[in-house]
């Protein structure tokens, strides 16, 4: 090699050395800004310390260091930046988009509907109180003649039942006759006072008998023959079934003792119980269906007649009347029956499936889908449910959409996730009651 060849060479090196330099000074690098970010969070995820661990298993149990727990689990890393972002609130979530579709995520819309309900309980046939007479007599005196003396027999209205003699009837009919006979003597007195003084007195006396129950058919007979009867006639007030006999012949009886109870079966009153969380569902003129066992194939329709105001103490249940149509005397008093009232339906409520519920014990949540991958969990007021489906009081609003399965892996989630975060800041307000949205990345989930 000549000399100048050298020289050349040592001069483009030295130039090549001194424009690197200058490059190094005014020339950018060519790496792209997000593989500088991955680099720089690569970086300081690996420098950054815990600032405590916690439990898997308890969020609230920590350690200050790496440990286990009873299970062998090791405890979790906690870092300063775990839900610093200020986009994401207390309790964000974020689930690989595979694992948020394999734990099936699938919602419903919350929409308004006809909700019905059917409270099926036991009933007990009983009197109609209203259609229950108790006789006593308006007299004393000794019962002569029952022609009605046994329990279960079936009596008309104006049925002649008992004859009683009674003295003081005796005397009241003797005071009748005397007026009558006084009224024929003085009907033609040319004085009109004296007529109508006699009028008077028989008026007073026949009101008087009438006061003590005297049949109209003795009533005419003593008008008209002026023969004074040594028996009264108690006649039935109603028609019905002799239900209980209290006086046999010969017995002395007074307006204190009861002859007969007498109770009409055309109707029934049916006795039946429901417990607290149906009776927001019933009301008065519900229809009722019974069906008893001593009654097969047969169908009996009435209807809710009242509501009792109180509880019973000991079963803590609400006992209500159904009244009955019996023209045929098929429902007997005690008999027991299988009782269905179809409640009156609830119109235009919203309602929501009931299993997308989250009940915590002291308040019911849902989670709201907010957009693809969000949902936020959010407090409700809920009210009665049935046929899988329940009433929202307040919370909701129609055509919201809500996650109605495995939405309790997602609430687990933001559950731990909240609680931390409350660990880290001590003054951190409770979000419940407007919680922010839980964040998923995006990944497919069904919707029915």
């Amino acid at each position: 090699m000549s000399k100048s060849s050298i020289i050349v060479a040592v001069v483009m090196l030295t130039i090549g050395i001194g424009g690197g330099w200058l490059a190094k000074d005014y020339i950018q690098p060519t790496t792209t800004q997000p593989q500088q970010n991955n680099r720089q969070a690569a970086h300081s995820k690996k420098n950054k310390q815990p600032l405590f661990y916690r439990s898997p298993m308890n969020p609230s149990v920590t350690s200050p260091i790496p440990t286990k727990d009873p299970m062998g689990m090791d405890y979790i890393p906690v870092y300063a930046d775990d839900n610093s972002e200020e986009d994401q609130p207390t309790g964000t979530v974020k689930i690989d988009p595979v694992v948020a579709q394999n734990i099936g995520v699938r919602t419903a819309i919350v929409k308004r509907d006809i909700l019905s309900h059917i409270v099926r309980t036991v009933g007990r046939v009983d009197y109609d109180e209203e259609r229950i007479v108790r006789l006593h007599p308006k007299i004393e005196g000794w019962i002569e003649t029952m022609r009605v003396d046994k329990t279960g027999e079936r009596v008309k209205k104006n049925q002649d039942l008992l004859s009683i003699y009674s003295p003081q009837l005796v005397v009241s009919q003797q005071e009748y006759v005397l007026a009558l006979n006084n009224l024929h003597i003085l009907k033609q007195s040319p004085i009109a006072d004296i007529r109508r003084g006699a009028e008077e007195l028989v008026s007073s006396a026949l009101e008087r008998l009438k006061l003590l129950d005297v049949p109209e058919h003795q009533l005419h007979d003593l008008t008209q023959d002026h023969n004074i009867h040594k028996t009264l006639h108690i006649h039935s007030p109603s028609s019905g079934i002799v239900v209980n006999v209290g006086a046999r012949e010969g017995q002395y009886v007074t307006p204190a003792t009861e002859i007969y109870m007498i109770a009409d079966l055309s109707k029934v009153w049916v006795y039946a119980d429901i417990y607290e969380n149906e009776l927001p569902w019933v009301q008065l003129g519900d229809l009722v269906e019974m069906r008893l066992s001593g009654i097969p194939g047969r169908v009996f329709r009435g209807h809710l007649a009242f509501i009792y105001p109180y509880a019973e103490a000991k079963t803590r249940t609400i006992k209500v009347r159904l009244d009955f149509n019996n023209t045929e005397l098929l429902l007997k008093p005690d008999m027991f029956a299988e009782v269905s009232i179809y409640a009156d339906k609830q119109k235009s409520a919203l309602v929501i499936p009931s299993e997308a519920v989250i009940r915590s014990g002291t308040r019911d949540r849902v989670l709201v889908v907010r957009g693809a991958g969000k949902f936020e969990p959010r407090t409700i007021t809920t009210g009665v449910a049935s046929d899988g489906k329940v009433i929202v009081l307040n919370g909701l609003e129609e055509g919201e959409e809500v996650v109605k399965s495995s939405q309790f892996l997602i609430d687990s989630e933001s559950s731990l996730r909240e609680a931390t975060a409350k660990m880290l800041k001590p003054g951190l307000e409770d979000k419940e009651s407007k919680p922010g949205p839980l964040q998923i990345e995006e990944g497919p989930h069904q919707h029915d």
